[in-house]
């Protein structure tokens, strides 16, 4: 989403109509850590809980049930922007469902600015803007809803949108009833957490202020999300860069509240395959909320390939619900990298990522993993689909290409340790 000016901070709010009665909202303490029972003890280095820390889990989440993985779905502001009818969102979830995405978890589809009139109507009421959105909003979330689909929508925590459509501040109350009315299932708007909740539905919150004040300290007592950085572009810099900012906070994410660095733009044209195959891998890897920000409707074979690798959205969805991070780095600048996180059933998710300008080998070393040196491994590759190692000890390399990117899974021998 472009810009808001400094004071403006936007959430999204996901409505689940499953519950009747609203969940309190109260924080709660951190009992446990995320990795309590990852592993056996003689295959975990000394530094495995620092190298992935996650003490800072639980201590501001909400206690509301909600996003126990990251949400998953569709967003019309990378591609279309401003150009947005209901005829874009209907065929839309057409081809999320037509393309399998949706049985994959794409479920939400959220209309981003410009959706609106420019002004309220006589009522102090929003209102779909009637050439877009002829048939209105209801009208649309029904169609959505019968595709087995979620709708969201945007408004602006000022006096108007970034696109200077009408936002709610000072509406707070009675455009929750509006959009609750609508059936709506995701609302991205800031401080309307009580007026949500007073319509008797439990909700999701995921706010956007772009990494400002640093959200990830203190979002948690009114989000399920936080962004954790300024906008993406379609760009290798921007998606490299957003990684590095939202690696800073993985120790704040789990099950519960989760950092939210932006849509993917997996698809947009901006990048190579590789590049994108990287953006994805690493999103998944961080715990990331997978937003589509392509048009689904023209899908390449190639995107839909990448979009659609159940095995990497299985990293995404763990249940262990501990946000990778960028573990060693090596070569100039540090391009050369390894980024690496615990999931469930004893195993790792390990991602080779070659940011440099040739190929090279890089190396996973057990030391930078966690790891006891001895610990003997079996490697799946989840691009090529298939297992490619076993009885691997002390370190594990692989030939990377140019901005490209290899994502494994290192499931850990348990019950024994190799010789070396």
């Amino acid at each position: 989403m472009a810009k808001r000016n400094a004071i403006s901070v936007s959430v999204h709010v996901l409505v689940l109509s499953l519950l009747a009665a609203s969940v309190a909202i109260a924080g709660r303490e951190r009992t446990e850590t995320l990795l309590k029972s990852f592993g056996n003890p003689s295959i975990l280095g000394p530094s495995f809980n620092q190298i992935h820390d996650t003490s800072k889990y639980g201590i501001l989440q909400l206690n509301n049930g909600l996003a126990r993985t990251p949400q998953m779905g569709w967003s019309s502001w990378n591609f279309f922007a401003c150009n947005i009818n209901e005829t874009v969102i209907r065929e839309t979830a057409d081809a999320l469902v037509s393309t399998g995405l949706a049985d994959l978890g794409y479920v939400y589809i959220n209309i981003d600015d410009c959706w609106s009139s420019l002004t309220r109507n006589s009522k102090g009421q929003l209102e779909p803007d009637p050439k877009a959105f002829p048939s209105g909003i209801k009208a649309v979330a029904d169609y959505v809803h019968a595709k087995g689909l979620k709708l969201g929508i945007y408004s602006d925590a000022g006096a108007f949108t970034c696109q200077v459509r009408p936002g709610s501040i000072f509406h707070e109350n009675e455009d929750a009833e509006l959009f609750a009315s609508w059936g709506l299932d995701y609302l991205k708007y800031p401080p309307m957490r009580n007026a949500l909740n007073a319509t008797g539905r439990t909700i999701f919150y995921s706010i956007c202020n772009w990494g400002v004040d640093d959200p990830a300290l203190w979002a948690g007592k009114v989000g399920n999300s936080w962004r954790t950085t300024e906008d993406i572009n379609d760009t290798w810099a921007s998606m490299t860069t957003i990684a590095d900012l939202n690696n800073k906070w993985a120790a704040y994410a789990g099950p519960g509240g989760w950092n939210d660095p932006d849509m993917l733009e997996v698809g947009n044209g901006g990048m190579t395959c590789q590049e994108y195959r990287g953006h994805f891998s690493i999103w998944a890897l961080m715990k990331a909320p997978l937003i589509i920000g392509c048009d689904v409707r023209s899908i390449s074979a190639e995107t839909i390939e990448i979009l659609s690798n159940k095995e990497v959205i299985l990293v995404n969805q763990d249940r262990l619900g501990v946000q990778g991070r960028r573990v060693d780095a090596s070569g100039p600048e540090g391009c050369s990298q390894v980024w690496s996180g615990p999931l469930s059933g004893d195993r790792l998710a390990v991602a080779l990522w070659n940011r440099c300008s040739k190929t090279t080998t890089i190396t996973a070393h057990w030391k930078a993993l966690g790891l006891q040196p001895r610990t003997s491994v079996s490697v799946r590759d989840l691009w090529q689909h298939k297992d490619i190692a076993a009885g691997v000890v002390s370190s594990y390399s692989a030939r990377v290409e140019s901005h490209d990117s290899h994502l494994y899974i290192f499931s850990l021998h348990t019950s024994a340790v190799k010789k070396i």
